[in-house]
């Protein structure tokens, strides 16, 4: 009962509602692989759970590091691991990173750092962009 009450008192005064570890609930994702006439592969795409669905579109904060993509880093990858443990050196999953827009470029650091920004679930066009996206992301320490 006092935890409804609290859920929904954040919500009133317009907080953020995060998980302790919202990689673990990022986590809880899972696949369908749909063959992709064109490129005559299978392509793994993301069946998001109502505990995921529920942060679409909605302000989070998420602890992790800069995988940089670009010079620029109002464009990079967030991972919940340093690089050499990242989705894209092969030791973890897609549900452990996620791309981030920055209205103001980011300095990159090869420490953790917390961001703030409203969280985009990609179901369909997952051969682009990442499944799950950050946009308006900052630094919140």
């Amino acid at each position: 009962m006092v935890t409804c009450f609290l859920l929904i008192q954040a919500t009133v005064l317009g907080q953020q509602v995060n998980p302790p570890n919202l990689w673990l609930t990022l986590a809880k994702v899972s696949f369908t692989k749909i063959m992709d006439k064109e490129l005559g592969y299978y392509i793994s795409y993301p069946e998001f759970p109502e505990e995921i669905k529920a942060l679409d579109g909605q302000e989070i904060e998420i602890r992790g590091y800069i995988i940089p993509l670009e010079e620029d880093l109002g464009y990079f990858a967030f991972s919940a691991f340093p690089y050499q443990n990242c989705f894209f050196c092969g030791n973890a999953g897609p549900e452990t990173v996620m791309e981030v827009y920055a209205d103001k470029p980011i300095d990159y650091t090869p420490k953790s750092i917390k961001l703030r920004g409203r969280l985009e679930l990609n179901e369909e066009d997952i051969i682009e962009h990442l499944m799950y996206v950050l946009r308006d992301a900052e630094v919140v320490d």
